[in-house]
């Protein structure tokens, strides 16, 4: 069982734009091109920062028409927010707020022998490193840049608390890097 970051990145290192949006990484392929289905049949247990469940419901058709389902995790999600957010009707979400170590906790007890994905956003992923939590990130990045942004992970990593695993190529819009992070060192 691993925490893991599984996230798709701009060239110059941004998951979103300033505004939030997503829409720069829809055009770079397909998630079935990717190591997307095999990584989600993984996962038992989600989290997500509030402006990423925000995009969700900001988008709940697009997401709908994509996948069936305006929520298309089966899993249960924690979604970390100090705003009082609406539910997704049928979704399995629990809303928290302060130390992810509780939340974390939870999580694993759910997830059983399956990885906690953490979908997104930087600086949620940044407190599970900080608690020393965080196992794997998993890179997928996109031949565009955006300027400006959210960006990937605000957090200063010095070498060696990253180790790469693999670097594969995913179409020619994609590659994707797998990086263990190393307990122990900040």
């Amino acid at each position: 069982m691993k925490t893991i970051y599984y996230a798709a990145t701009s060239l110059d290192g941004f998951i979103a734009t300033e505004d939030d949006s997503l829409d720069w990484l829809f055009s770079l392929g397909s998630l079935n091109d990717s190591s997307y289905p095999e990584f989600i049949a993984g996962v038992g247990a989600l989290a997500m920062g509030s402006a990423t469940y925000e995009w969700m419901l900001r988008n709940a058709e697009n997401v709908a028409a994509q996948t069936g389902s305006a929520w298309p995790y089966t899993q249960p999600a924690w979604i970390f927010s100090t705003r009082k957010l609406p539910a997704i009707a049928g979704a399995d979400i629990r809303f928290v707020s302060g130390d992810v170590r509780q939340a974390h906790a939870e999580m694993r007890a759910a997830a059983g022998a399956s990885n906690i994905w953490i979908v997104g956003g930087g600086d949620l992923v940044g407190q599970f490193y900080d608690c020393g939590l965080l196992d794997q990130l998993i890179i997928q990045i996109g031949s565009c840049t955006l300027g400006a942004g959210k960006p990937l992970l605000p957090r200063q990593l010095l070498s060696p608390a990253l180790q790469l695993r693999s670097v594969r190529q995913m179409g020619s819009a994609m590659a994707e890097l797998r990086y263990d992070v190393q307990k122990g060192e900040k």
